[in-house]
């Protein structure tokens, strides 16, 4: 779940991105992984934002992973393969505090191969950088800061200060997730208010009916239950199945499977027949 609000958040604020990893604000558009000439290793944490003239690849991570820079190597040449004439800036931002040597490499190695990528602890940026811009008020909790909860409740100021109602009540929705790495959900309901949030595709009882104990017990049945909640209350709401499959981390036969499910259980029972009385 984390990983696909980092992706929504990207995906909806690109300009606030590029603003922040590259300085400039760039217009971005989606680049689908299914765009490249080989399929990806693994989407679920990736996104790709492309503009006339670089490519920006983003992997968001909440652990430590030896996997990462052969991935970002991987990425790398089949991105030039199908964009050969493209810049391409590749960026791991790793969410959760961790003193693994792991969140500190940025190369890979093999023979006379060599690859550089860049890597951001959020936990060591200034959390000023996220309170400027709206897409990245979620993260601002993760950042530098002595304080987290503090920190969330100027984060929620800034939040009911947000005048586009949908925009307000997304980047509310996804704060609320997001902070949960660093805040338990009492200080998280205390200082959100859940009426901002209920307009948000993202929210759908994420807080109210425990999404987020489920996730932080690990309890696989319980997050895929919760999981299946959400994207049925999502549905009923007439919400695509691309974007329920996104938020919920389902697969898009597992929601084709959940809609039909819902649409027989919202058929009317058939009127039982009623015998006929013999003739006399």
């Amino acid at each position: 779940m984390i990983d696909n609000i980092c992706k929504f958040l990207a995906e909806n604020f690109p300009t606030d991105f590029a603003s922040w990893l590259l300085g400039e604000a760039i217009a971005f558009t989606k680049l689908e992984p299914s765009e490249l000439s080989v399929e990806p290793i693994r989407a679920d944490s990736v996104i790709f934002l492309k503009s006339f003239k670089i490519i920006l690849h983003i992997e968001f991570q909440t652990d430590p992973n030896k996997n990462i820079p052969f991935r970002m190597t991987d990425y790398l040449l089949r991105l030039h393969r199908q964009f050969p004439n493209m810049e391409i800036y590749q960026v791991v931002i790793y969410l959760t505090p961790s003193a693994s040597p792991l969140v500190y490499e940025t190369k890979f190695n093999l023979g006379g191969l060599s690859h550089q990528f860049n890597v951001i602890r959020l936990w060591e940026q200034p959390t000023e950088i996220f309170q400027q811009y709206q897409g990245l008020l979620p993260f601002a909790t993760l950042s530098q800061t002595n304080n987290p909860e503090e920190t969330l409740r100027q984060v929620a100021k800034q939040i009911e200060q947000i005048t586009d109602k949908q925009i307000q009540s997304n980047v509310a929705a996804s704060t609320a997730i997001i902070s949960g790495i660093a805040l338990n959900k009492e200080i998280i309901q205390r200082l959100l208010r859940s009426e901002i949030m209920k307009e948000s595709v993202i929210y759908q009882e994420i807080l109210l009916e425990g999404k987020i104990e489920g996730i932080a017990e690990g309890e696989a049945k319980g997050e895929a239950k919760a999981s299946n909640k959400i994207a049925q209350n999502m549905l009923r709401s007439n919400i695509s199945l691309e974007l329920v499959a996104q938020f919920t981390g389902l697969t898009l036969k597992q929601v084709q499977k959940l809609q039909k499910l819902s649409a027989k259980k919202a058929q009317p029972p058939k009127a039982a027949k009623t015998k006929r009385s013999p003739k006399a």
